[in-house]
């Protein structure tokens, strides 16, 4: 599937960093340049490394303090100037070559306001332009990062769900590392441009001592969202019976709503001597010829069994990784199952018993499935992508976070206002 990628604020351009470093590494091309970040960070953008300079936007740099502070605490503030500058944004969605794509991936924090407010936006200015789908990843605050984001999260996390075809979240909270579980969030806590004017209790996070921690966490999210959308585009790949088509990924997503996503991965057994040299140089070295007799492996009936018994494993795996959003499976509408690695491992046996299993299991009756075959592969991979979960428990705590939070500013500002008068 083509895709263009989209950040907007300081979480989703490191995303959206990330995925282009994950395609690039990995040998696929599902976005071919179609990047664009947009964000309110003064005075240059976090961590641009895959993006060219022509293809970053900022807005809403009037707004900025003599500190060197910006718009990013107040969603509202974000959303009216994203209004504002519409025609810059418009101007910046002519380096994209809609004609190539077959949708549109808007990545963003949803406890910011530069992420959760213009991001919203944002969909909405493409909707106007764009009749390919729209699709959003929305990244939950955790807990450590205080009420005030919560509270932005649950007000941006319903304005995304209303706006974009579907919403593909990530919850901080699950995925932040365990050594830096006090400490904060996936990618946003590393850059003060982030911080809101929330007290420091609301803030108590040691920003330098998280580090490679988010780094990891993006790693992550990029690779399932990579694994996902960019099926049978690695270069030069292998055509199969079963191979993912875009319609497919399409079709899955079109219940709207917020979906998840689980993912497992099995390394292979390698062969030794000449052949196994070859693959490893041909894997390192794009330039390096790939000659087919390195990847040809004699297999047997046996092997065929325990191809198929570790493709039915996998499967059972990733519904029950620990998954982007944690929820109850069985409340998806529909799901769909995607298997890379060689084509002499993916066994269609495994295949087909992996998906009765998931429908079964998940009790969900659509499960569509296919493979993207990849004869470098050292591993065998299977993600999952849940759509429309209903049953998510993460949510209701923001929710409820975000309401606890509304009724302690206006117990505030009534005391506030009896002292003032007073």
């Amino acid at each position: 599937m083509k895709l263009a990628v989209i950040g907007v604020g300081n979480a989703g351009s490191r995303i959206t960093n990330q995925i282009l470093d994950f395609e690039q590494s990995t040998g696929r091309n599902f976005c071919n340049g179609n990047t664009l970040l947009i964000n309110s960070t003064p005075p240059e953008f976090d961590a641009p490394e895959h993006v060219p300079e022509e293809r970053r936007l900022t807005i809403g740099d009037v707004y900025w303090d003599a500190d060197g502070s910006d718009i990013d605490g107040d969603p509202d503030l974000a959303a009216e100037i994203a209004r504002e500058e519409k025609n810059d944004i418009i101007r910046a969605f002519d380096l994209i070559e809609f004609h190539e794509i077959d949708g549109i991936l808007v990545a963003a924090g949803l406890g910011r306001g530069t992420g959760g407010g213009a991001g919203a936006v944002v969909i909405d200015q493409l909707k106007e332009i764009c009749d390919d789908p729209i699709y959003a990843v929305g990244v939950l605050p955790s807990d450590a990062e205080g009420e005030q984001p919560a509270l932005t999260a649950a007000r941006t996390l319903q304005s995304y769900v209303a706006k974009a075809d579907n919403v593909i979240a990530f919850d901080n909270d699950e995925w932040q590392d365990a050594d830096s579980a006090s400490v904060g969030r996936l990618d946003d806590s590393a850059g003060e441009d982030e911080r809101d004017d929330t007290t420091e209790d609301d803030h108590d996070v040691d920003v330098e001592s998280v580090g490679s921690g988010f780094e990891n966490t993006n790693v992550a999210l990029a690779e399932r969202l990579v694994t996902l959308f960019a099926a049978g585009e690695f270069r030069n790949s292998t055509v199969s019976e079963n191979r993912m088509d875009p319609s497919d990924i399409i079709r899955t997503l079109d219940t709207g709503g917020i979906s998840s996503i689980g993912f497992a991965s099995s390394d292979l057994k390698q062969a030794g001597g000449v052949r196994s040299w070859v693959r490893s140089m041909s894997t390192r070295f794009s330039w390096m010829p790939d000659p087919d007799w390195a990847y040809e492996t004699e297999t047997d009936d046996d092997d065929a069994a325990t191809d198929a018994a570790k493709i039915n494993r996998l499967v059972r795996e990733a519904a029950q990784s620990k998954l982007t959003l944690p929820c109850e499976i069985s409340s998806a509408d529909r799901a769909l199952v995607v298997l890379t690695g060689p084509s002499r491992t993916l066994s269609r046996k495994g295949f087909e018993g992996g998906r009765y299993w998931l429908e079964r299991e998940a009790d969900i009756v659509e499960v569509m499935a296919g493979d993207e075959p990849n004869e470098k592969s050292s591993s065998l991979t299977t993600v999952i992508l849940f759509s429309n979960v209903t049953d998510v428990d993460r949510i209701e705590e923001i929710q409820q976070t975000a309401l606890d939070h509304q009724e302690s500013l206006r117990t505030d500002g009534a005391k506030l206002g009896t002292a003032d008068s007073q």
